[in-house]
């Protein structure tokens, strides 16, 4: 696989796609008036060209002279809501009516649409909403500013006695009114104001308030456009036959049987396999099924899980490299009055978004258009510039709704887009060709969660204090290889974030990290490292209580220091929604876990019942989420609610597991996934906060896991350290 070009500056010529022009036609007259919102807030010049099109007020807001108010969204759409939510804030500053707001997908252009989290454009670690917040309120201000300077000058009458409201700019003493799309094109024509006065919160009178999402209407009646849906005129369909094992290569191809199917046009090997080449999609796959390769395995990972397992269980063993030490706990350790010891592991887990990896690629006159939901798109357009020895601002995307990812299409190797990329590029100029992964193709192949093995001791006096704590992980690095990986020798925060970061008050704590090298390719899956570590750290958390004698609640809460008053927040407040301490009945129980990720904070009760069979069902989640200002709560509801059924998906059922290098699973029949009749009710409060937004799309994953395990716990007696729980436990 090529390796990625990061990071690269794109050019101005991307500002505006074939697409995109396409669509500015046939409007009214209008100007447009850019803005780079840098961190420094450089303008940039008016294009003044003469064609009719709508009016940007600068890179993010386009007003139209037929009152739309179209907002450009950097960030990829793939369920979380950003369509809904930023566009909130824009409509906030401007003091827009919700009914006349749009979202649009915004050009790849890493020098307009940058993610300033990741110094590139892209979309993960829960940083739209944070990211754009400041960014998007300056935008809406300015295009407000514009639009009143202008009808200021209209009715010759003072700025200052000009409102806006719902759309509607009024001057009272004249009694005049018009709306925005009046005032559009003048309101081009103006300097674009470089600073703007922001609305002070208590004014907000959207945000904070339960719009409905923008993306509804066309999601139910099949309107929206995914990838999936792409047609273009002489589309071609393409499916690639992959090694079954990581790192194996083509020894050996007989096409034969696969070139006898009606339908098949060619058969081209790529770098990652064979791929088939077809007029309908059900033809490129059977044929590609018929292919018979002979696959060279002298590189490629040949452990199983059993072997893995048992490698990473005696690296735990031994000392490694220092994530974080305060005082002394081996010494510690040592004195303890009692010490509490835990073994967990962690599997490989698939993404297993519902719509699985696709991507349509044009390539004609030395340019290429692609269609996808494009979660980075800078790294994207400089791999496939690479892939095909062009420019990356000759690489157009056009980033299309994503029937989710949870990480799996942000990729440094953009694996899906330059298979496609490689397939077209092989076929006439102008062939437009669709890839599509089958869903055997995407549990097999693998970008997973990475396994791990964590070895934990606690250390107690005699009054049941805790006194040491140790710490080691052994797994995989998701960053390596990537701009993520810092310098070389450092340790991979990715891999030790929620653990080396423990908000509890440890005199003595050491936590080390094994960083593994084995060939399954690894990558984020949603809440990162938070994944395993939240899990581990609260699960130890109700053990080192138990053993202490302590109740879980007090325990957390005396471990807690001062300064972690949003750690305190978020259990108080799950705790009094939960019914916490309160009598649930016979064979029930409840577990408490709390987690801070991405910056937010959140806490989770599950409460558990065993039937006369021992079957354990989870009856009910309580969820309690501090993530600052909330831009839209019913969007951070779902978020959560999102975040609980997939991280419970993970904890009790989710496992990647190989034999001889060989991938176990291939579709939901082996890599299952909860089921609806499964799912608890849950019940999410936020809590009220004037902080500036933080992520939600991740951090109700981590407490869901050791908040089940520790219901599980109180109710058997017995702590779930292997998962998943089905695993430990095959009741549940």
């Amino acid at each position: 696989m090529n390796k990625p070009t990061f990071p690269f500056t794109a050019s101005a010529e991307t500002n505006s796609s074939p697409s995109r022009r396409d669509l500015l036609k046939g409007t009214a007259a209008g100007l447009i008036i850019g803005f780079v919102w840098t961190p420094a807030s450089r303008v940039m010049a008016a294009d003044a060209a003469a064609a009719p099109k709508p009016i940007d007020v600068n890179a993010f807001v386009r007003v139209a002279p037929d009152n739309t108010v179209t907002v450009m969204i950097k960030h990829l759409e793939m369920g979380q809501g950003v369509y809904t939510g930023l566009p909130t804030i824009v409509a906030e500053e401007l003091d827009a009516d919700w009914s006349q707001m749009r979202a649009e997908a915004a050009p790849a252009d890493v020098t307009r649409y940058m993610n300033f989290a990741f110094g590139m454009q892209g979309t993960g670690g829960s940083t739209a909403t944070g990211n754009s917040f400041d960014q998007l309120r300056k935008a809406g201000a300015a295009a407000r500013a514009m639009l009143v300077e202008a009808a200021a000058k209209e009715w010759k009458v003072p700025a200052s006695e000009i409102t806006v409201n719902k759309g509607v700019i009024s001057h009272a003493a004249s009694k005049r009114s018009a709306n925005f799309g009046v005032f559009a094109q003048k309101a081009a024509a103006l300097t674009a104001p470089t600073e703007v006065k922001l609305k002070d919160p208590k004014d907000f009178t959207l945000i904070g308030t339960e719009i409905p999402r923008m993306d509804n209407v066309d999601k139910t009646t099949g309107k929206a456009m995914f990838a999936l849906d792409v047609t273009r005129p002489g589309m071609v369909y393409a499916a690639v036959m992959r090694s079954p094992r990581f790192g194996g290569t083509v020894k050996a191809i007989d096409d034969s049987a696969a070139k006898g199917i009606k339908g098949v046009i060619k058969i081209v090997q790529i770098s990652n396999g064979v791929a088939v080449v077809a007029d309908s999609f059900w033809t490129a796959k059977q044929a590609r099924d018929a292919l018979k390769i002979t696959w060279d395995d002298s590189k490629a990972e040949m452990r199983g899980t059993e072997e893995l397992t048992t490698s990473y269980k005696a690296l735990a063993k031994t000392p490694g490299q220092s994530a974080r030490k305060e005082g002394d706990a081996a010494a510690a350790m040592g004195k303890a009055a009692k010490t509490i010891d835990a073994v967990f592991e962690f599997p490989y887990l698939a993404h297993a978004p519902m719509e699985p990896l696709d991507a349509v690629v044009e390539i004609k006159d030395g340019r290429c258009e692609v269609w996808a939901g494009c979660q980075f798109q800078t790294v994207d357009q400089g791999n496939i510039a690479k892939t095909l020895g062009i420019k990356p601002q000759d690489v157009t995307i056009h980033t299309l709704l994503a029937g989710g990812s949870f990480g799996r299409r942000a990729n440094f190797t953009s694996d899906f887009m330059v298979e496609t990329a490689e397939i077209a590029k092989a076929m006439p100029p102008g062939t437009p060709v669709k890839l599509i992964w089958t869903r055997e193709d995407d549990i097999r192949g693998g970008k997973y969660r990475p396994m791990y093995v964590h070895s934990m001791q606690a250390g107690l006096d005699d009054k049941g204090n805790v006194t040491a704590w140790t710490h080691r992980i052994v797994g995989q690095s998701i960053a390596k290889g990537s701009p993520f990986a810092g310098k070389p020798g450092s340790i991979d925060m990715l891999s030790v974030e929620g653990a080396s970061n423990l908000p509890y008050a440890l005199a003595n704590i050491d936590v080390e990290l094994h960083t593994t090298d084995v060939g399954v390719p690894v990558l984020w899956w949603r809440s990162v490292g938070s994944t395993h570590n939240a899990y581990a750290t609260e699960v130890f958390i109700d053990m080192v209580a138990k053993a202490a004698g302590k109740e879980p609640l007090a325990f957390r809460r005396e471990l807690l220091d001062k300064k972690h008053t949003r750690h305190r927040a978020v259990l108080d407040l799950v705790a009094q929604k939960s019914g916490w301490g309160t009598a649930l009945g016979a064979n029930k129980a409840r577990g408490i876990a709390v987690a801070e990720s991405f910056n937010s904070f959140v806490a989770q009760v599950a409460e558990v019942s065993r039937d006369a069979k021992g079957n354990i069902k989870v009856d009910r989640i309580v969820c309690a989420v501090d993530c600052g200002i909330a831009v839209n709560p019913d969007v951070i509801r779902a978020q959560m609610e999102g975040g609980i059924g997939y991280g419970l998906s993970a904890i009790l059922k989710g496992a990647i597991t190989l034999k001889d290098g060989l991938v176990e699973q291939s579709n939901f029949d082996g890599y299952d996934v909860l089921r609806i009749e499964d799912m608890p009710k849950v019940e999410v409060h936020i809590v009220p906060s004037t902080a500036k937004p933080t992520g939600v799309g991740e951090p109700g994953v981590p407490p869901v896991g050791p908040a089940v395990a520790n219901a599980i716990f109180a109710l058997t007696g017995k702590p779930i350290t292997v998962l998943p729980v089905s695993k430990a436990m095959p009741t549940v």
